[in-house]
């Protein structure tokens, strides 16, 4: 069998887990580079936190800007073969790996050189994880196949992210970093390895024909933007992103101040969240074949809208009631975890995009999921402190500006994008 045959076999699990296996190293390294590294180096060398402040948010900025030149580059490199596809997800693999090592054990001592030091493996580091998430991306959607089978694919890419976000969570503190780090190592050597024997897509004259062009027909960064489709998917996909990454801003303030919970509660919060996410996804792609991709996702946007209207009752003291909110949001994350790419790589299809261009439109859709985080807490935070909310207060009216802020502004935004989901994508498909 040549590198470039097309196969055509069932999508089953084993070829799914192949697949989906670099998205737990992808999810893995993203806790501890934005919420672990922080505290790190301001605790273990000193560095103040306005200075650390400054050097990540420079570093993701630049990070979201080359998003859309690394999607062009990765249709250049699916354009000439999957061995070069490989061989450069395989580079960008020991860049990652040592980037993360680097930044958590600099060999520089001072704080000006720690700072330089930082800045530079940040950038480095963030390139690499931006590149091989959208090959790895790209790759899925290159796969085709029916509603069922997409999804199929973007759950075991996103549930095994699932948990390498949850071992993320867990081994800095049950292991050290140290360990982490050779962990995370690990999982990156595996998910490459799996990567390299998963199933094939078209490339090249296969791709081409399929697509109707031809194989050296350049494509433009800026051709995602002439569709229609794409234009109205990555609308909901933003406005619903928002959405999601409020609360997620928020839930640690909510915990704290609104529900007063002892400490420690976080952890079980945050896992009950992710875990029913994960363990919800095999149900919502039992749905998908009834509904369709699109009207499944909205069923989970009308359930979290329902979780968080509820979650405007609690109080001091109802940590249980919150671990349910914490079940059912986790639930509702599945659809947003599964379905959107999933709808993506049909909108690509459907275009005639599909062999040529995945990389344009996951460059903009990556670069849409980092807009959508920094908007959250750029939105958010300044609100909570310009209607009178301080970390730490009980006054009741500031409590209930926090809960306005954690429960009804990601209902109001949900509430937008299940409109714009029913009335550009829903209402359009034939």
């Amino acid at each position: 069998m040549t590198r470039n045959t097309v196969i055509t076999a069932p999508f089953n699990w084993h070829a799914s887990w192949r697949y989906g296996l670099m998205g737990l190293p992808l999810a893995f390294v993203a806790l501890p580079l934005y919420v672990t590294l922080p505290n790190h180096y301001a605790t273990a060398f000193g560095v103040p936190l306005a200075t650390l402040g400054a050097v990540l948010l420079a570093a993701r900025l630049f990070d979201a800007l080359i998003d859309p030149l690394l999607g062009r580059w990765s249709d250049r490199l699916f354009a000439q073969s999957l061995r070069a596809v490989l061989a450069w997800a395989a580079l960008a693999c020991v860049v990652l790996g040592a980037g993360f090592a680097l930044l958590f054990f600099p060999p520089v001592h001072g704080r000006g050189a720690l700072v330089l030091w930082a800045t530079a493996c940040l950038v480095i580091t963030y390139a690499a994880y931006s590149a091989l998430s959208i090959l790895h991306q790209s790759w899925g959607a290159r796969l085709g196949g029916d509603e069922v089978q997409r999804s199929r694919v973007v759950a075991w890419r996103e549930g095994l992210g699932l948990l390498g976000v949850v071992l993320a969570s867990i081994a800095p503190l049950a292991l050290g970093l140290p360990a982490t780090a050779a962990l995370f190592l690990i999982a990156l050597g595996a998910g490459w390895a799996a990567w390299r024997v998963a199933r094939q897509p078209p490339v090249g004259a296969a791709s081409a024909a399929e697509a109707g062009f031809s194989v050296g027909q350049p494509a433009s960064v800026w051709l995602p933007f002439t569709r229609p489709a794409f234009r109205a998917l990555l609308a909901v996909f933003v406005v619903n992103g928002i959405a999601s990454a409020v609360p997620a801003t928020l839930i640690l303030f909510f915990v704290q101040d609104r529900l007063q919970a002892p400490a420690g509660m976080e952890a079980m919060f945050l896992g009950s969240y992710f875990v029913c996410a994960a363990l919800a996804l095999p149900v919502w792609l039992r749905v998908v074949p009834r509904l369709g991709l699109a009207r499944t996702w909205l069923v989970g946007m009308v359930l979290s809208m329902a979780v968080f209207v509820f979650a405007t009752q609690l109080g001091a003291g109802d940590t249980l009631h919150f671990v349910a909110v914490c079940v059912l949001s986790g639930v509702a994350l599945g659809t947003d975890l599964a379905l959107p790419g999933a709808l993506l790589a049909g909108t690509i299809a459907a275009a005639g995009d599909r062999g040529r261009t995945e990389g344009a439109y996951f460059g903009w859709w990556n670069f849409a999921t980092k807009l959508n985080l920094a908007l959250a807490a750029g939105v958010a935070l300044p609100l909570l402190g310009l209607w009178g909310y301080t970390p730490g207060t009980r006054d009741p009216a500031a409590l209930q500006v926090l809960t306005i802020a954690y429960c009804l502004l990601p209902c109001a935004l949900k509430a937008v994008a299940a409109a714009l989901l029913y009335f550009l994508v829903i209402r359009k498909t034939p």
